[in-house]
């Protein structure tokens, strides 16, 4: 059954844009949320529909807001065994391994983290986004492992979206990179787009794109003369855009370790460890981690905060690192 909102705005509400002033009304629903039904059709204003989120509106307008029904979806379960670390009632946390799409996509519709889900427990998941993606709230690049939260039901979809959306969720993660970062700790702060030569890929963006904020902490520098220089790095998010830091990394001039899209060339050294360089070239998956997420829980408002160890085959580079470079 569709819900439909009826609000009126009073003289000091106006001039504010339409999602902003939905937003601050109704506070079960993000305003991602709000923005993807007004670009999909579902407001109203003086019962004109109006595709723009960003719309002023005026003293007196009347404002409808369809909520539709949600849909139901058909898709295949995976028998994959999840790394489940927290679940109650409301929300799931899964430690996600690389290798994994969230969700599925192109050349990908079976065997996705979603699919898994459905065979967990398919009637236990929101289900007002995208009808491909029960469940998820947020997404980590397939090649990237650590924690994810899942929803299981509609109101604690909308509420942890509203804390993304707000981007009060903490969010750290530890990533190994080609050189050094200078300076060692700070703020990278740029826009990011879609990369105008390959549309797979993102870029920084000069004038366009969207505001990507990335705070890092050099951990350890690994360095010697049989060793190419290699940083072990945190990362803590203050943004979540798509690639965000391996763009940032790259656009710094300091490159994943494996990753293959953001790549720099492995350069031949003489005397380099045979083992150091075989474990490099033969990683399948990008040196990043998503090792900590932290919220307040939707229903409770207790806060949570959830912290992941880095996978086996990422903790052996850096042994073997800190090994040799002694």
């Amino acid at each position: 059954m569709k819900n439909t909102i009826n609000l009126i705005v009073k003289d000091v509400e106006k001039a504010q844009r339409v999602d902003q002033f939905l937003s601050n009304k109704e506070k079960d629903l993000s305003r991602t949320r709000i923005k993807n039904l007004i670009l999909n059709k579902k407001l109203k204003i003086n019962k004109k529909t109006i595709t723009d989120p960003s719309k002023k509106i005026c003293a007196d307008d009347l404002i409808n807001l369809e909520i539709p029904e949600p849909k139901k979806t058909s898709l295949k379960k995976y028998n994959f065994k999840l790394d489940i670390v927290y679940e109650d009632k409301d929300l799931l946390i899964v430690n996600k391994p690389s290798g994994i799409s969230m969700h599925p996509g192109a050349g990908d519709y079976d065997k996705t983290l979603v699919n898994a889900l459905m065979h967990y427990d398919s009637k236990n998941l929101s289900n007002i986004g995208d009808e491909l993606r029960p469940g998820i709230v947020h997404r980590i690049d397939k090649d990237t492992s650590g924690l994810v939260v899942i929803a299981k039901n509609n109101i604690s979809h909308e509420k942890l979206s509203k804390q993304f959306s707000e981007h009060s969720i903490k969010r750290v993660y530890q990533t190994l990179i080609w050189g050094k970062l200078r300076p060692q700790v700070g703020k990278i702060h740029t826009l990011i787009t879609r990369s105008s030569k390959n549309r797979q890929l993102m870029e920084v963006g000069l004038t366009k794109g969207k505001k990507a904020i990335t705070n890092y902490k050099t951990l350890e520098v690994f360095e010697n003369d049989k060793i190419p220089t290699f940083s072990f790095v945190e990362c803590k998010l203050e943004t979540g855009r798509t690639h965000q830091i391996r763009v940032h990394m790259s656009y710094k001039g300091n490159n994943i370790v494996g990753d293959k899209k953001y790549k720099k060339k492995f350069k031949k050294i003489k005397n380099i460890n045979l083992d150091l360089e075989k474990m490099i070239l033969n990683l399948s998956r990008q040196f990043l981690h998503a090792k900590v997420l932290g919220f307040i829980h939707p229903k409770s408002g207790e806060k949570l905060e959830f912290i992941s160890d880095l996978p086996k085959e990422l903790e052996k580079i850096l042994k073997t690192l800190r090994k040799l470079s002694k």
